[in-house]
């Protein structure tokens, strides 16, 4: 099982606020078979403790640490919100990365994802992609690097 397929790429997500796209990236988690239910809460957690707003537009909620007994495959959920969500930062949060990580993962995973995102021209394609095919080919050259 590959940690990201188009089926885990929304686009033109709209939301009312954060906790509406955490709530959703985790379910994506859940109904792709990474997470146990219980997980959506622990990113709920993980975010009232400590914002995760990486700058330039980017979010990547994940689990707390006690999260990790929920955890069955690393994988991850991506929402493109053209309208932006404010998750507290210098600007809203246009796209939302939710991450599920196994076996110490979670670090090179997050670096792999912040690094995708700093490119500003990927940021860019990302968040004007017409397709998840698009955003998936993004995140696979990136990741591979």
């Amino acid at each position: 099982m590959s940690i990201l397929s188009a089926e885990q790429i929304r686009l033109n997500v709209k939301v009312n606020d954060k906790y509406e796209a955490i709530r959703l990236a985790g379910q994506m988690l859940v109904d792709a078979g990474h997470v146990d239910q219980e997980y959506i809460d622990k990113m709920i957690e993980r975010e009232n403790a400590l914002s995760t707003y990486m700058g330039s537009g980017l979010a990547i909620p994940h689990g707390t640490n006690e999260a990790k007994g929920m955890i069955k495959s690393t994988g991850l959920a991506v929402l493109q919100i053209p309208g932006g969500v404010d998750f507290g930062g210098d600007e809203p949060a246009v796209l939302v990365v939710g991450i599920a990580a196994r076996n110490g993962e979670h670090m090179e995973i997050l670096t792999s994802v912040a690094m995708v995102c700093s490119d500003e021209d990927s940021m860019e394609s990302i968040r004007t992609a017409k397709s998840a095919e698009e955003i998936l080919n993004i995140f696979e050259s990136g990741m591979e690097e």
